[in-house]
């Protein structure tokens, strides 16, 4: 590779220059903090796994598996991953190296890795911020993680115009097992669905066992009260279908009434991560944004894979997307070269007050700290910072 290329980074790598990494520590920080005060325990996990261990989601979750990247471990001669979402990690630390009876609540941050971007214009290395909540199977659990969602955006100053999306993945999956119908079937069906494509959907669904209720659960998706009128008494009458139905409806009760000027939109047949997900699902986007600023949901047994199945639901976040576009100035100051006490005593007091002081160097001047906004100057035996 010629010099000239050296310097070079992969498409969708990127570095990140000291406004923007001060703005996004800072947003780092100020949310594990957030979280600490919900009481979610912060826990760090390795960048690299046997990919064993990754495949807890992985196994459901093709999506994840063609994230992931894997390696030759040389110590070993197993098969490594570099981790594409550390969910998969904290349910390990849940099920086997941190057992908790009861409810334990986790939180992390860290830098993940995928072998494609997710979206348009996204990151292949995401700085993935996110909570987790084991052990409960309440839908009190799945509001809780809604709201600790919202208040987190809320926090890093971006609720205006914020809209939630909820949808549950037990509508579709008990009235596909309840109609009987094949993996085949399954797959055009919720093709059909994440398409939005109605015509299509209707001809589709005119053979079907339980064709109509499968049309008016595309048709009014996001209508609780239209779609209830339009579905069969039978359907209506399922366990699991009603359990689903009234998840979605209790959650947006719960969430409008501690949010009440928050909009709230409802699609049932929001199907992504479908086989992932055994519950309720839920996203909050912005205005001007294509991608989430935030998602999660339900995904119950997930510690079957390490010996201990759990109940469980979660929500993560690109902190690199929540901090997009904002700049933070921060003040510096210089300080002249020298080692006087009463000079080192200024500069201490300075740095005491959360100001960002530098000490000149051998022949420097103010030219070589170009992003300095004061210096510090001696004004008749008291030192003092001046504006630039």
């Amino acid at each position: 590779m010629p010099i000239s290329e050296t310097w070079l980074l992969p498409d969708g790598v990127a570095d990140v220059l000291p406004e923007q990494a001060q703005v996004i520590e800072t947003l780092r920080r100020n949310s594990l903090d957030f979280l600490a005060s919900r009481g979610y325990q912060l826990v760090y996990t390795p960048f690299i796994e046997y990919i064993e261990s990754l495949s807890s989601l992985s196994e459901s979750n093709q999506d994840l598996d063609l994230a992931t990247f894997k390696v030759i471990d040389q110590l070993s001669g197993r098969l490594l991953g570099v981790r594409a979402d550390m969910t998969p990690q904290v349910a390990r630390i849940d099920a086997h190296v941190h057992p908790v009876d009861g409810v334990a609540r986790y939180c992390y941050a860290g830098t993940v890795l995928h072998t494609k971007p997710q979206g348009f214009n996204t990151t292949r290395a995401p700085l993935q911020l996110g909570a987790e909540l084991f052990g409960s199977d309440s839908i009190d659990a799945d509001v809780e993680m809604v709201d600790l969602m919202i208040s987190l955006i809320q926090e890093a100053g971006l609720a205006d115009g914020i809209h939630l999306d909820l949808g549950h993945v037990g509508l579709f999956r008990s009235l596909v097992q309840k109609a009987g119908l094949n993996k085949a079937t399954e797959r055009q069906l919720s093709d059909l669905y994440q398409r939005k494509a109605l015509p299509e959907l209707a001809d589709f669904t005119q053979d079907l066992a339980f064709g109509s209720d499968f049309y008016a659960l595309g048709r009014f998706a996001s209508d609780l009260d239209a779609l209830e009128a339009h579905l069969s008494a039978d359907v209506l009458a399922n366990v699991e279908f009603k359990h689903a139905f009234d998840a979605v409806k209790t959650t947006q009760a719960e969430i409008q009434a501690r949010w009440p000027n928050l909009h709230i939109g409802i699609d049932v047949v929001e199907l992504r991560s479908y086989h992932y997900h055994t519950g309720l699902m839920y996203a909050v986007y912005a205005p001007n944004r294509a991608a989430p600023l935030a998602q999660g949901g339900r995904y119950d047994g997930i510690g079957q894979h390490f010996g201990r199945a759990r109940p469980a639901t979660g929500f993560s976040c690109d902190l690199y997307a929540l901090s997009a576009g904002r700049f933070e100035a921060k003040s510096v100051v210089v300080a002249p070269k020298g080692n006087q006490a009463d000079l080192l005593a200024a500069i201490q007091a300075t740095r005491t007050q959360g100001l960002s002081v530098i000490q000149l160097l051998g022949q420097d001047d103010l030219s070589s700290v170009p992003y300095a906004t004061h210096q510090l100057v001696n004004r008749n035996g008291e030192w003092t910072v001046e504006k630039i």
